[in-house]
C-alpha cells in the first residue's frame, strides 16, 4: 500500500537488562511507529507495549483521514488506561511512553508524536528531523537558554514534557504532514539512537544503504546506554501513487 519497504530493529543497549522500547510495522496499512517507555518508572515496558498494541489494532480498509483519527482515538484510550493502572498502584506511580508514528500513502506522509522519539527524512543526502522533541532541554533551547550541543549533555536531558500515560496534557499528539518525493527515506527511532550516533553519521550510514540493524549496531559500538530502536523505510522502485494523506487536525 505504501510504496515503501521497511525493516526494524530494537535492542536493550549496553547497560540495561530490560528493553522498554517497542516497534510497530504495519506495511499493509502504511503505518509504522516506535514507542519508548519512560525510564525509571517501573512500567515503561508495559506503557510502550500498550501504545504499540493500540496501533497494531488499527483495522484495514480506512482512508488516510480515518487512519489519523483512529491513531488519535486509540492512543487516547491507551493513555487513559495507563493512567488508570498507574493510579491503582498508588500515589506517584507512572506508566508512560513516548510514541512517534508515521503514516505513508505514497504521495504524502503524516507524522504524529509525543515525547522525544523522532522521525527523520533523508532527502538529497540531508537528514532532517521532522519532529521536535517535547522535552525540557528542547524548551530551554527554544528559549535561548541552551544551545543544541549543551542540551545533549544537560543533566535533565531525559526529562520529557509530553508522553502517553504521563504529563498534564494527556495524549496530545503533535502532527506534521507533507509530500513524499522520489528518493525520500524515512527513519523512526527512540532517543537511544540519536544520542549515541550523531545525525551526520546517521545520514552517512543511511546514504550508504544501512538498514535498521546496522544503525543499532553503530549505536551499540558507540556505547549506547539506553534502549535503542530504529525503523528504516526506503521507497520501492517503480511504485505508483495510490492515496494521499491530507492535512487533518
Amino acid at each position: 500500500m505504501s510504496g515503501f519497504r521497511s525493516d526494524a530493529c530494537t535492542h536493550a543497549g549496553t547497560l540495561r537488562s530490560r528493553n522498554e522500547d517497542a516497534v510497530v510495522q504495519r506495511p499493509d496499512l502504511g503505518l509504522w511507529a516506535v514507542a519508548d517507555g519512560a525510564g525509571g518508572h517501573g512500567g515503561g515496558d508495559v506503557a510502550a507495549a500498550a501504545a504499540a498494541a493500540a496501533l497494531e489494532g488499527v483495522p484495514p480498509g480506512l482512508s488516510a483521514v480515518e487512519m489519523l483519527a483512529q491513531i488519535r482515538l486509540r492512543i487516547g484510550a491507551a493513555d487513559a488506561e495507563l493512567r488508570r493502572r498507574a493510579a491503582a498502584l498508588g500515589p506517584g506511580r507512572v506508566m508512560a511512553t513516548t510514541v512517534v508514528a508515521l503514516l505513508l500513502r505514497q504521495a504524502h506522509f503524516a507524522c504524529l508524536w509525543a515525547g522525544d522519539s523522532r522521525a527523520y527524512r533523508l532527502r538529497g543526502g540531508v537528514l532532517k528531523p521532522l519532529t521536535r522533541d517535547h522535552s525540557l532541554v528542547q524548551q530551554m533551547v527554544d528559549a535561548g537558554e541552551l544551545d543544541a550541543e549543551e542540551a545533549e549533555q544537560h543533566p535533565q536531558a531525559n526529562v520529557i514534557l509530553r508522553a502517553i500515560g504521563g504529563g498534564e496534557a494527556g495524549a496530545e499528539l503533535e502532527k506534521i504532514s507533507g509530500a513524499v518525493l522520489p528518493g525520500d527515506l524515512f527513519l523512526l527511532c527512540s532517543d537511544g539512537l540519536f544520542k549515541a550516533v550523531p545525525e551526520a553519521s546517521l545520514a552517512q550510514l543511511l546514504g550508504q544503504g544501512a538498514d535498521a540493524r546496522a544503525l543499532i549496531q553503530a549505536a551499540l559500538k558507540a556505547g549506547a546506554r539506553d534502549n535503542v530502536s530504529a525503523i528504516v523505510l526506503r521507497q520501492v522502485a517503480g511504485a505508483q501513487p495510490e492515496d494521499t494523506v491530507q492535512p487533518h487536525r
